[in-house]
């Protein structure tokens, strides 16, 4: 029996708000169109005008972010009405892609951009929040939707702090009382959600340094600054000495993704750079991560008399789910796809902006399951043969659709 069935019709016939067939397929187009014609971080103007002239093709009034790409459009809030008491439901999509080839060979929707690729399933996130927001307006057309909802289809999500604050910045949390996101899991059945309360990523931060020092002969170290020990001994020493001074419980680590100094075998250089990202599961120890880090890197490269410079660059903080938020999730996709389809999910070192809108309202993001029921061969994000089970699109419309409606209920009662 297929995820989908195990849900009681019953049940589901009496929450509105499913996908009739004739949009499901159309969906399913949209996102192969945006898989096709993947942008960076504020570049994503095709993006944009896909989705604001579907949505306007709906009646509806979305408003481009001042920054250029990204919209907002609210539902069942009329022009110049003034909203109070916080009562909006907002569900986010980010629309951004990745600087990275797309190497499926098999695929008729692959990118047709050289090295970029919806390699994460921003093209997905969009797709779902863009039917709900279709969906949720028609039943407002109906009298049917109790409380006003907004779409955010934000910027920029893969860009360091992330686009999450242009999009607040420009009024997306104005009159939010919750906000919800899902996150492709390509670890996860298509049918099925990852949902955990509190932290479900981590903080992440980009980190770069140069050191530099008087180079030389290799045959005479002793008159130079040996940099390229030096920079060998920052990128070992420095995760040993930040994992020895936070609760170890704080998963404050340190990984490089670059290194490149010198030319020739028989030069010591004068320059070295590194790079890489520094994460970790506690917001607290994150908040004190800066201090720590900078002052270890000194340290070594004291030791190893080069002059070091760190640019260290904030990112964003953990997604700490809500537990209302979260259980509302879970009470919405249960409703739609029955015991069973909800799954706890354990707290990722990845990052993600939508951690900015939870600083300020409450809200939750949950796994969306992705992968062919039955596969065994997982297609990790941030990897040019990333693809998604594209049921995965209903099943995160009618999510969204629920929640919406199981949100007014139980703030109403």
């Amino acid at each position: 029996m297929s995820r989908e069935s195990e849900a009681d019709p019953a049940k589901r016939a009496a929450l509105p708000g499913t996908l009739p067939e004739a949009l499901r397929a159309e969906l399913v187009a949209f996102r192969r169109d945006m898989h096709m014609h993947p942008e960076l971080g504020n570049q994503e103007f095709r993006t944009t005008a896909a989705i604001k002239a579907r949505l306007e093709k709906a009646g509806l009034k979305p408003r481009v972010l001042a920054v250029g790409t990204g919209l907002i459009c609210d539902i069942g809030i009329e022009e110049g009405e003034q909203i109070t008491g916080a009562p909006i439901f907002a569900m986010r999509a980010d629309i951004d892609a990745l600087p990275i080839p797309d190497t499926k060979t098999e695929c008729a929707y692959r990118s047709t951009v050289p090295d970029r690729a919806h390699a994460c399933g921003h093209d997905v996130h969009t797709t779902v929040v863009l039917g709900a927001g279709l969906v949720l307006a028609e039943l407002h057309k109906q009298g049917r939707l109790p409380r006003p909802v907004r779409l955010i289809f934000q910027p920029a999500e893969e860009v360091l702090p992330g686009g999450a604050a242009d999009a607040i910045e420009c009024g997306a949390l104005d009159g939010v009382g919750r906000i919800i996101a899902v996150h492709c899991d390509p670890r996860v059945d298509a049918g099925v959600i990852g949902l955990r309360e509190g932290a479900i990523t981590s903080a992440c931060d980009r980190l770069e340094i140069t050191l530099d020092g008087p180079g030389g002969h290799t045959a005479r170290p002793h008159l130079t600054t040996d940099l390229v020990t030096a920079a060998a001994r920052v990128v070992t020493d420095v995760p040993a000495l930040v994992a020895r001074r936070v609760d170890t419980r704080a998963g404050l680590a340190v990984t490089w993704g670059r290194i490149e100094s010198g030319h020739a075998p028989n030069v010591i250089p004068q320059h070295a750079e590194l790079s890489g990202t520094v994460r970790c599961l506690d917001i607290e120890a994150w908040r004190q991560a800066p201090d720590i880090v900078v002052a270890a890197i000194d340290e070594v490269a004291n030791l190893h008399r080069a002059k070091s410079e760190i640019n260290y660059v904030r990112g964003v903080p953990p997604v700490v789910n809500d537990g209302e938020v979260a259980a509302l999730l879970h009470q919405a996709m249960i409703a739609r796809r029955g015991e069973g389809s909800v799954e706890g999910t354990e707290q990722s070192l990845g990052g993600e902006d939508f951690s900015w809108y939870l600083e300020r309202v409450p809200g939750a993001m949950a796994r969306l399951g992705v992968r062919p029921p039955g596969e065994r061969t997982v297609r990790d994000l941030h990897q040019g043969d990333f693809d998604a089970d594209e049921s995965a699109i209903t099943v995160g419309v009618e999510l969204f659709t629920a929640a919406a409606l199981l949100d007014a209920a139980t703030r109403d009662a």
